[in-house]
C-alpha cells in the first residue's frame, strides 16, 4: 500500500508539473530542490536524533516558502518530494527532466566517525558534461555565499558519480549540497533552530537565483 500511494503521489505532482508547463513560463527560471532520502531511508543520523531526511525536507519547505511568500517573478520551484516519502534516485531525476529544469539543486547533510568533522561540501558530477562549468561555478558560488554570510567551513567542491548528478548532468546544471555535519554535536544543533535554517534557505534561494 505504502509503495502504491508513493507512486500515487509522484505520478499526481509529474502531472501537475506538466499543467504548470502548459502556462507561461518562458520568464521563468525552473529549479528542482531534491530533499534527499525520504519514508524509510532516514539518511544520516545525529547525535541527538536529528534525521537528514527531516531536515532537507524542512529546507527545501522553507527555499519554496521564501520564493512564494517574495512573490518572485523570476524563478519556479518544484520539489522532488512533500512529505515523507521515498521517491527513486532515478525519478528525481525525470522530474527534473520532464519540467525541463534549469537546475537541480539536491539537498543533504553528511556524517562521519570523525565527531569533529564539519562544513559544507557541494558536489558536481565527475565527468566533462554540457553544464558541468555552469554547475561548477554555482557550486562555488554557493559555498563562498554560506561561508561568507553564514560562516559555514568551507570543504571544497568535489566532484562525484552520484546518481542524481550523473542523470541529469546532459540536461541541466546539477549540484549536490552537504549541509553540514550531523555527527557534529554544534552543527546538528544549529539545524534544529527554526531561525537558522531560515537563514540558510534564504541564502541559498538567493545564491541559486542568480
Amino acid at each position: 500500500m505504502k509503495k502504491w500511494l508513493k507512486n500515487v503521489s509522484f505520478m499526481i505532482l509529474l502531472l501537475k508539473s506538466c499543467i504548470f508547463l502548459g502556462q507561461d513560463l518562458d520568464e521563468k527560471k525552473i529549479i528542482v530542490i531534491d530533499p534527499g532520502h525520504g519514508g524509510n531511508d532516514s539518511g544520516a543520523i545525529g547525535v541527538n536524533n536529528l534525521k537528514e531526511k527531516s531536515i532537507t525536507l524542512e529546507i527545501a519547505r522553507l527555499i519554496s516558502e521564501l520564493a512564494e511568500k517574495n512573490h518572485n517573478k523570476t524563478v519556479e520551484i518544484y520539489q522532488t518530494r512533500y512529505s515523507d516519502t521515498l521517491i527513486s534516485l532515478s525519478d528525481r531525476g525525470k522530474l527534473a527532466k520532464v519540467l525541463n529544469a534549469d537546475l537541480f539543486l539536491s539537498l543533504h547533510c553528511n556524517h562521519s566517525d570523525n565527531p569533529n568533522a564539519r562544513g559544507v561540501e557541494i558536489y558536481v558530477f565527475n565527468q566533462r558534461s554540457k553544464f558541468l562549468d555552469e554547475a561548477t561555478w554555482l557550486a562555488f558560488q554557493l559555498q563562498a555565499d554560506l561561508n561568507d554570510k553564514l560562516g559555514f567551513e568551507s570543504r571544497g567542491v568535489k566532484f562525484s558519480n552520484f546518481q542524481v548528478l550523473r542523470e541529469t548532468k546532459d540536461f541541466m546544471p546539477s549540484v549536490l549540497l552537504e549541509l553540514g555535519f550531523l555527527s557534529h554535536p554544534k552543527e546538528e544543533k544549529y539545524l534544529v533552530v527554526t531561525k537558522n535554517i531560515t537563514l540558510l534557505a534564504n541564502i541559498i534561494l538567493k545564491s541559486i537565483n542568480n
